[in-house]
């Protein structure tokens, strides 16, 4: 019995690859041109980003396909020992790679009653587990086939034109490669603009871009001044292009003004399609009622989250708590998206043990509780929430994807045979190390996990893969 729900696991971690690979494959062939798709723009309600007189920006498009039904149920199977459970947990617990500063907890993902537990109450810096809790919302909020729109729109004269940036930091430059999720491209954009510039007869223009959809301050409160220049992410602003990277296929060096960098690209793919660009080009802002002339939208929502979530993607993850600010009525800041997190949260139940300063787990002012993050892992697999599904599908696997497929993670001897049977997000800061995440039991129970210690003396990441594949082979 035991080893035929070992391959049920098997299957259903082969079935979850299947849906990730099927739904890359539908971005990537499906039209996005203006038309292609059915779409409803949603409310935008003036905020802080878009003050009176000028246009509320409309980032955020929803349209189809729903997203596929991820059913991740709990098997039928007992629950684990919790004698044994315990002891093997608090054993690997008292490893000193660990610290002084841990907070552990298992919980049956059915029920959510604790199997395990140890200071799983205590606020501990999250590193990127973060992202957990940022991708809940957002799937929540915003839901999971919105879009993230960035638009051209006429500007002050029939010669001018406004670069409105929509908050995708996934935008693809003129040099970016192909990948999934398929990127919304700036040199599609271009080439929309210009030919309705043509069709206008208008082949000069002034050019301006508007970065109003997102406010505040550009990096958050508890980031280390290294994150920018070592390529862990980019300054925060509502236009870029690649992420801020000056080299789309490498981290570094990020640019220190990501929109006007994608400002001086488009100018350059306007140009090459036969509209002259003055030299001059500069921010500004979309007049009221501006009719639009071209516009590229993202991935959907969904996909941008399991990106986030595989990836440990920084910047998206905080494109996404700005899209949720402007949902829930707040300014697109740090502190708007973080005040928007936690009213998502309270919404669901599940605030309780939550305070953050970003959403990406960069700052080390966060706190979350390990019991806060295996709740959200467990609402985030139940079928009564099938908007959330994504968070379940965009965790790494052990041993093949993302942040757990990077040839370091699962190859200890204590850890190693639970390969492909564990779902977790990592989080790692200095003196930071976490995993939360999601294991089916050998009998067949799904339960969930969070593990996270902030007092680390060495990289604990041995020990965190240790302890859930201890969970997962209970």
């Amino acid at each position: 019995m035991a080893r035929h729900d070992r391959l049920v696991m098997l299957a259903t971690l082969a079935v979850l690859q299947v849906l990730t690979v099927v739904t890359g494959v539908y971005a990537m062939t499906t039209d996005f041109s203006l038309g292609a798709l059915t779409r409803q723009t949603s409310p935008t309600e003036p905020t802080a980003s878009s003050p009176e007189g000028s246009p509320p920006p409309a980032p955020v498009v929803t349209s189809g396909p729903v997203l596929a039904q991820l059913s991740v149920k709990s098997g039928g199977g007992p629950l684990p020992t919790k004698g044994t459970l315990t002891r093997q947990l608090t054993d690997a617990l008292g490893d000193e790679a660990l610290g002084k500063r841990v907070g552990a907890v298992v919980l049956d993902a059915a029920t959510g009653e604790r199997i395990f537990a140890a200071d799983a109450d205590t606020p501990i810096t999250p590193a990127s587990t973060t992202k957990i809790v940022t991708c809940v919302a957002a799937l929540a909020s915003l839901g999971p086939d919105a879009r993230l729109s960035t638009r051209v729109v006429q500007g002050a004269g029939p010669d001018a034109v406004v670069l409105v940036g929509g908050g995708d930091p996934l935008l693809a430059g003129p040099s970016a490669r192909p990948g999934y999720p398929r990127q919304a491209s700036l040199a599609t954009l271009a080439a929309r603009t210009a030919a309705a510039l043509k069709a206008r007869n208008v082949k000069k223009v002034t050019l301006t871009y508007d970065t109003s959809l997102f406010t505040g301050p550009a990096t958050a409160p508890g980031w280390k001044p290294g994150y920018i220049p070592e390529g862990n992410v980019a300054p925060v602003h509502a236009l870029a292009i690649d992420e801020g990277r000056q080299n789309p296929r490498s981290n570094t060096p990020r640019v220190s003004d990501p929109p006007a960098h994608a400002a001086a690209a488009f100018a350059r793919l306007l140009r090459g399609k036969g509209i002259t660009v003055a030299r001059s080009v500069r921010p500004g802002k979309a007049p009221a009622g501006a009719a639009e002339l071209g516009r590229v939208d993202s991935a959907p929502v969904y996909a941008l989250v399991e990106h986030t979530l595989t990836h440990s993607d920084n910047d998206l993850a905080e494109a996404l708590a700005r899209h949720v600010a402007i949902k829930e009525g707040q300014p697109a800041s740090f502190d708007g998206g973080t005040k928007a997190i936690i009213a998502v949260l309270q919404r669901l139940g599940a605030a309780q043990g939550v305070a953050l300063s970003d959403a990406s787990g960069l700052s080390t002012r966060n706190r979350i509780s390990a019991a806060a993050l295996a709740k959200l892992v467990a609402m985030a697999g139940s079928p009564a929430s099938p908007d959330l599904h994504a968070v379940a599908s965009g965790m790494p696997i052990a041993g093949f994807s993302g942040t757990l497929g990077n040839g370091r993670r699962f190859t200890g001897r204590d850890s190693r045979d639970q390969v492909g049977l564990v779902r977790a997000k990592t989080g790692t800061l200095n003196n930071v190390n976490t995993l939360a995440g999601l294991a089916t039991t050998k009998d067949g129970r799904l339960v969930t996990f969070a593990f996270l210690a902030d007092q680390v003396p060495v990289n604990a990441e041995p020990v965190l893969d240790r302890l859930a594949a201890i969970v997962a082979r209970s």
